[in-house]
């Protein structure tokens, strides 16, 4: 009995003991190992680079502007690496690599060239690292040769948007006209197809002659330059056709100036500057490609790849010629 009577006093002890450290903050109601584990259920968001080639095209920036919505809808950190110029490639490859040694989940690439990047993005894709294409299609042949298989590729139809800019161009022609183009770097798969689809809508109307067709690399002070070079030996041009609107707000600078206002010009990319000619009267039209949706759709597709979902394997975008009057 006594010994009941110790063992029922000791447990009364420790009871008040208990009670009288329920208000102590060193000690919690929640066992320690619950807090650090509710902290790091939440799994760190994904990691996509995108791939720019330079910032100092307008076009570019909207494409950021479009990625870093995505970033916000999707949940994703968005690492953004750009070139110092449209040119170079060289630089772009050494971005892909600091990307690849950040350890990246998924690269988005605009390519300033078509064939240079695959080795490099090869590597990235050997390292587990989803990659997708936008705005410059990479080379089918290359791809296939360094072993990557199909890439998933979103931009527009350059072909077709370049041609129904040369429509517009073409059909102020009703008599024996001179026109010529400028290109984009011709390593370039966009610039190619832009060069084509232009040319193509020039020449179907029979009174146009193609005199030129130059490459002015995507840039405003070799748009300005070429266009000079070109109108010394074909004075008599009337139409021209620039593969982006840098290009075409150089020729439009040159033509300015020396006073040849009756050419008719036209763009490509819609730049603010470019709309800004347009309304001016100073460029006849440019194209409307959605930087932004490219670099929206772009991450999107970076994500589903990286969830292990299906993805088409090219994505296109409309395109649309913008002129005085549907500016109006």
């Amino acid at each position: 009995m006594k010994s009941f009577q110790l063992l029922l006093i000791a447990a009364f002890s420790l009871g008040l003991l208990a009670c009288g450290q329920s208000n102590s903050p060193s000690v919690s109601s929640v066992p320690m190992a619950t807090q650090p584990a509710s902290a790091s259920a939440a799994p760190a968001p994904r990691k996509i680079g995108l791939v720019m080639k330079t910032l100092t095209n307008p076009f570019f920036i909207e494409m950021e502007k479009g990625a870093r919505r995505a970033e916000k809808d999707l949940g994703i950190s968005l690492i953004v690496k750009t070139a110092a110029q449209e040119t170079s490639v060289e630089q772009q490859i050494q971005l892909v690599n600091d990307l690849i040694a950040a350890k990246v989940d998924a690269i988005v690439i605009a390519p300033a060239d078509s064939q240079s990047l695959v080795e490099t993005l090869k590597k990235a894709s050997d390292a587990g690292i989803k990659i997708v294409n936008i705005d410059n299609r990479l080379d089918t042949e290359s791809l296939k040769k360094a072993g990557l298989g199909e890439i998933p590729f979103i931009s527009v139809d350059n072909d077709a948007g370049a041609y129904k800019a040369g429509k517009y161009l073409a059909d102020k022609a009703s008599t024996p006209t001179q026109a010529a183009i400028l290109e984009g770097m011709r390593s370039a798969d966009n610039a190619r197809q832009r060069m084509e689809g232009a040319k193509r809508a020039l020449l179907e109307n029979k009174q146009i002659k193609l005199v030129a067709s130059e490459t002015a690399n995507w840039k405003i002070d070799e748009g300005y330059s070429v266009t000079k070079a070109l109108f010394t030996k074909h004075p008599e041009v009337r139409l021209l056709f620039a593969a982006n609107d840098m290009m075409a707000i150089g020729a439009i600078k040159y033509l300015q100036e020396s006073g040849k206002t009756k050419v008719a010009v036209v763009g490509y990319d819609a730049l603010g500057e470019a709309i800004a000619e347009i309304k001016a009267g100073r460029m006849a039209a440019t194209v409307d490609q959605q930087a932004a949706e490219q670099g929206y759709q772009g991450v999107a597709v970076a994500l589903r790849l990286i969830n292990g979902e299906a993805v088409q394997p090219i994505t296109l975008i409309d395109t649309r010629v913008v002129t005085a009057e549907s500016l109006k």
